[in-house]
């Protein structure tokens, strides 16, 4: 049986408290991702003869910008920790035409993933890879005590690539080895040297060391122009790189600097790539999630002429995408029939039936997200862990700057957020952030010279923003 996280094993109940921490109401699409997500722990537990029937139901959230949609689904990755990319609809062109095409999207899940579990095993061989960077440390500073290392056969395939690029190429060759002391009386010395490293005694002591560097081909057309997330330039270059010798050149750097250094390419030595690959596309193919937002911008509608002559072309691309295929990426094939596909858009020139009737299906789940409302602004403003007025508080706490905001001052910020949105564009949420740079503007660039407590007060907010906000024309240009 497929083995399950205890994220992933979250009720709905807990998915939707979780999201509430961050994203103020939108109760309906909480519950839609929540029982989307509770589905994939549910699909791991069937039978396994069932399980590969079972696919996920793919959301379609409809509402204005600022709402909260991708903010959703961001959050929902990052709480289960799933490897998840967030793709503008707009970006990609139907196959003939210049552009990217859909494939990309499922090979920016891949590399995510892969990311992803590289920084996972990272983490599990850290101290291991700590150990053996202070090993090699302590062979910089005392060589004697370094072990003897094995005059070992040239690569041919580096003797050949010498030939041909030059001296770049040759492989470096290790110095003599000293004379030795007695074992005992070099075996104490590293141990002192260990204890006085780890203790910090040499950390801004400047030392010579050996870095690798990534070769490079004096080749300037291998894999240009092409897809580099596919098939194409970066498999060529990665195999040629992975056959050449190691580069390597001499850096001056303090000691702890160098831990660092030999700290992080330990651990490469210690990962294995293959394995994370392997994981890294099951995950990605189990529970990834890819956002496709902007999707009414490819909604055409029947007889649409002139530049946007492609957008049905988008969705017929994207639709075996969506429907399950199998794309070849540079870490390997990939199966998209269980990744969780949630699309969002405003809808507010189309609709959701301006899409072409198979895409249409591949969403079964249809959320409408509503516009936000005062008594949300003043939430987002107070209750969230990112709320805005916390955040520009810690911002300005930084010039010692104390910000203090009476409830008044929040109701009002709200309501004139409110009042923008309704004569202009509604842009959600986002119109608090144009709102509160305008009050705070002369606090911020006063901040360095002047310091104490700033009472922000409803006086305070109606004396700086109420004639912009009244007058539409103003709003329109400064909020």
């Amino acid at each position: 049986m497929t083995a399950v996280s205890e994220t992933t094993s979250l009720t709905p109940r807990q998915i939707v408290e979780a999201l509430d921490k961050y994203i103020v109401g939108q109760a309906n699409a909480k519950r839609a991702v929540a029982v989307a997500l509770r589905n994939r722990y549910r699909r791991a537990r069937v039978r396994e003869d069932l399980r590969e029937e079972i696919t996920p139901k793919n959301i379609l959230m409809i509402g204005p910008t600022g709402v909260g949609k991708t903010e959703i689904a961001r959050r929902l990755a990052g709480l289960v920790g799933a490897p998840f990319v967030k793709v503008e609809a707009t970006k990609y062109t139907e196959v003939g035409y210049v552009g990217r095409d859909v494939e990309s999207m499922v090979r920016d899940l891949v590399e995510a993933a892969v990311r992803m579990v590289t920084e996972e095993r990272r983490t599990e061989v850290a101290d291991l890879a700590e150990k053996q960077a202070v090993e090699r440390i302590i062979d910089v500073l005392q060589p004697e005590t370094a072990q003897r290392q094995p005059q070992g056969g040239n690569n041919p395939f580096a003797a050949t690539l010498g030939s041909i690029f030059g001296n770049n190429f040759q492989p470096t060759q290790p110095p003599p080895a000293p004379p030795s002391a007695p074992q005992s009386e070099l075996q104490r010395i590293r141990e002192q040297t260990r204890s006085e490293i780890e203790s910090g005694f040499y950390d801004v002591r400047l030392i010579e060391i050996d870095v690798e560097e990534t070769p490079t081909l004096p080749i300037g057309v291998i894999g240009g122009g092409m897809d580099q997330g596919g098939m194409g330039g970066g498999d060529l270059g990665e195999m040629l790189g992975g056959l050449m010798p190691k580069k390597r050149s001499k850096k001056r750097v303090t000691v702890a600097e160098a831990r660092r250094i030999f700290a992080q390419e330990e651990a490469q030595k210690l990962i294995d790539m293959d394995a994370v690959k392997r994981e890294a596309l099951r995950r990605a193919g189990e529970d990834g999630i890819i956002f496709i937002d902007e999707i009414d911008k490819v909604a055409g509608r029947e007889g649409s002429r002139g530049p946007d002559v492609s957008r049905e072309g988008v969705q017929r691309d994207i639709l075996p995408i969506v429907e399950g295929s199998t794309v070849t990426t540079k870490h390997g094939s990939i199966k998209t029939d269980h990744v969780l596909f949630i699309a969002a858009g405003a809808f507010h020139i189309s609709k959701p039936s301006d899409l072409i009737p198979e895409l249409q299906g591949r969403f079964p789940i249809r959320v409408e997200l509503d516009s936000l409302t005062a008594d949300d602004f003043r939430t987002i403003l107070t209750k969230p862990k990112n709320a805005l007025i916390e955040q520009y508080k810690a911002l300005l706490g930084t010039e010692d700057v104390t910000l203090e905001f009476t409830d008044d001052a929040i109701a009002q910020i709200a309501t004139f957020a409110m009042q923008v949105n309704e004569q202009s564009e509604n842009i959600g949420a986002r119109r608090l952030h144009t709102v509160l740079e305008r009050l705070l503007e002369g606090v911020s660039y006063d901040a360095p010279e002047t310091t104490g407590t700033v009472r922000i007060d409803g006086a305070y907010v109606r004396d700086r923003l109420q004639d912009v906000v009244q007058n539409a024309d103003l709003s329109g240009y400064i909020l």
